[in-house]
């Protein structure tokens, strides 16, 4: 016998979850789009303003807001690389590894990043400073290697410049 699980967010109480700003925020972004679906993303975006990432509660609170199934706001989360699904340190640092990026550098400057962290990829440094990660292309191709802390980009960066760089995030 197959069973069939129903994706509808459980419902919950919204209010225990989101605070009064996120929920006007998410309300504010629905009567943008003709469907409320579409503003699945920035429903993502403004929830994870707070605390850096988005936890289970917070996807399904999301999804009866704006009457989706659960799936389909994991699924947005999953897809987008700068929606953090489980904590991340005060800092992003995302290094491009595309081509354009391992051409000119990538290898040497990751390398010097994890070793001057003490960190691998998907890891927090253990004073919660800095979460290191992979990114397939930050769009800098003329600039690399990229990489980007939070909102800033850099490149060209050289190992060099690593520890002058990180200096710059407290």
């Amino acid at each position: 016998m197959i069973k069939i699980v129903s994706d509808k967010a459980p419902t919950v109480d919204i209010h225990s979850i989101l605070t009064t700003d996120e929920i006007a925020a998410i309300h504010e972004f629905m009567n943008h789009y003709p469907q409320s679906r579409a503003a699945s993303l920035d429903a993502l975006k403004i929830v994870q303003k707070r605390n850096g990432w988005v936890n289970d509660a917070q996807v399904n609170a999301i999804a009866n807001i704006l009457d989706v199934p659960v799936t389909d706001i994991e699924g947005v989360a999953t897809f987008f690389n700068r929606i953090y699904r489980s904590p991340v340190g005060r800092h992003v640092i995302l290094i491009c590894d595309s081509v354009a990026c391992y051409l000119t550098g990538y290898e040497a400057l990751s390398a010097e990043l994890k070793r001057q962290l003490g960190i691998n990829y998907g890891q927090t440094t253990t004073d919660g400073r800095f979460t290191l990660l992979p990114i397939c292309c930050l769009g800098n191709c003329d600039k690399g290697p990229a990489v980007l802390i939070d909102e800033d980009t850099y490149g060209p960066v050289t190992p060099d410049e690593v520890a002058q760089l990180l200096e710059l995030y407290p």
